[in-house]
């Protein structure tokens, strides 16, 4: 088994090497990264019925879809995600087990009462730390999960805080869970550099091993072609998100107004607006503008941009439509 070091903490990067690790290294690897601040959201889960998209915007949190199954997690600094990256013959349980018992391991050696526990997380006491996802491919697995250490928890509370009202959606629902920072638990301070170089030591030695593999110029540039071309495009993180429907109701000077609609893949495929505003034009008409456009913030506003709205809804602005629909 190879140790994969590196120091990139874009999530969008992550991902991508992660998948270029499986696809292109033929080695047992074995990988820790960080995160700047993220939400990370499951393959098969609906990524605005997940995260506070509000306080993800307000504070530049980018939102990742994984390849792997599982629940929606928040990532920041504080938190460091570990990789295996094997060859895998064993059933999905038996490789949760195999791939949590080294980080386990690490963590009683330092007098933490870590354990598994359910289907693929590792706690402390009745606590969680950390939430485990799998993937496979041909022959081989990707194994990732998460290390609480010093992660702010008001921002993990913060961005998966989502209004339940507003959006009715199919997919995987995350399940959340009391939880906890390793920090809390040592014996003796720790700074999250230090943790993260004692699991590296702790689990290379487990496995006999002191090789470190670097990224080389090619390996950077394939990695940076998945980056640009999957996971950080909006089809992915969000277009890839299953069928939902969207409703909301606001008070505005010129009156109120509900909007109703339906996405799939991403797109719009059926709206209505209600409310007691004045018009010159009938709003089928402007509902129709809508029709096979993105629900997303910059594709509704440049549409927008091309039509007179005030001919449907006196009053009304780009901005109030777009406070509306998000």
């Amino acid at each position: 088994m190879i140790f994969v070091n590196h120091n990139n903490t874009n999530p969008y990067f992550n991902h991508s090497a992660e998948e270029y690790i499986l696809k292109n290294i033929n080695e047992d690897c074995f990988m820790l990264w960080r995160n700047e601040p993220c939400i990370l959201i499951g393959r098969n889960q609906n990524s605005l019925s997940e995260v506070n998209v509000d306080y993800v915007k307000e504070n530049n949190i980018k939102v990742v879809r994984r390849i792997t199954g599982g629940g929606a997690v928040f990532n920041d600094l504080g938190n460091i995600n570990f990789s295996f990256i094997c060859k895998s013959s064993d059933d999905l349980s038996a490789n949760f087990l195999k791939f949590t018992a080294p980080l386990i391991k690490a963590l009683n050696s330092l007098g933490v009462d870590a354990s598994f526990s359910g289907r693929n997380d590792m706690v402390i006491g009745d606590r969680k730390f950390s939430g485990n996802a799998q993937f496979y491919y041909n022959d081989k697995v990707l194994h990732h999960g998460t290390l609480l250490f010093s992660s702010c928890m008001t921002d993990l509370s913060s961005a998966l805080n989502v209004n339940p009202l507003k959006i009715k959606a199919k997919g995987i629902k995350s399940v959340s869970s009391h939880v906890t920072n390793i920090s809390e638990h040592l014996h003796r301070p720790m700074s999250v550099e230090e943790f993260k170089n004692y699991i590296i030591d702790f689990v290379m030695n487990l496995y006999n091993e002191e090789k470190l593999y670097n990224f080389t110029e090619n390996d950077l540039k394939e990695i940076n072609k998945i980056c640009e071309n999957k996971f950080s495009t909006w089809k992915w993180n969000f277009g890839n998100s299953p069928r939902y429907s969207y409703k909301k109701e606001k008070r505005f000077d010129y009156g109120t107004i509900e909007v109703n609609f339906q996405v799939t893949n991403g797109c719009i495929k059926k709206i209505k607006f209600y409310g007691d505003f004045f018009f010159t034009k009938n709003i089928e008409g402007f509902e129709q503008y809508f029709i096979g456009i993105e629900h997303d913030e910059n594709s509704i506003k440049h549409a927008l941009l091309h039509i007179n709205i005030e001919d449907y809804i006196k009053g009304i602005s780009i901005n109030d439509i777009l406070s509306l629909m998000f």
